[in-house]
């Protein structure tokens, strides 16, 4: 059996903020005027405790401010998928779809042979034996990301 919590617990600011919805609602449907509304706001600004929030409402139905509302637990925003990626390794998978563009572009226009190709290559070759395989595959990681915070 639950124990009704004392009258002289002190309430919060969001025990506050429910009393405020709640007396909103009452007006909104005429139960209580501007007026009354004002008068009534003022004592749940200056209430410290449930008793005297629970007096503000004692002539008035359902809804009643949720003194019992769970808390929002706050947390530390997410981390960005791009923030475990060393920089050099960022700026290199930046530059490498622009290089294979690029040497491709250069084959085409001027003539030069296509062993110029491996330039690319080469570099991927070197960044996946610094920073392992599917090291150039972080701008992937992080348009994901972006596409999900546009989603979200």
């Amino acid at each position: 059996m639950s124990e009704v919590p004392s009258p002289r617990l002190r309430i919060s600011d969001q025990d506050r903020e429910s009393a405020l919805t709640a007396l909103g609602e009452h007006m909104s449907v005429g139960r209580i005027d501007i007026d009354e509304f004002g008068e009534r706001s003022a004592q749940v600004t200056a209430a410290k405790t449930r008793g005297e929030l629970s007096g503000i409402f004692a002539d008035l139905p359902e809804p009643h401010p949720l003194l019992d509302a769970p808390k929002v637990a706050v947390s530390e925003p997410e981390k960005p998928a791009w923030a475990d990626i060393p920089p050099m390794q960022r700026i290199m998978g930046a530059l490498l779809p622009i290089l294979f563009i690029a040497s491709i572009a250069l084959i085409i226009t001027t003539g030069v042979t296509w062993w110029f190709i491996l330039v690319p290559i080469g570099i991927s070759a070197v960044g996946e034996g610094i920073w392992g395989k599917g090291w150039d595959n972080a701008h992937k990681k992080l348009g994901k990301q972006r596409r999900r915070e546009l989603d979200g």
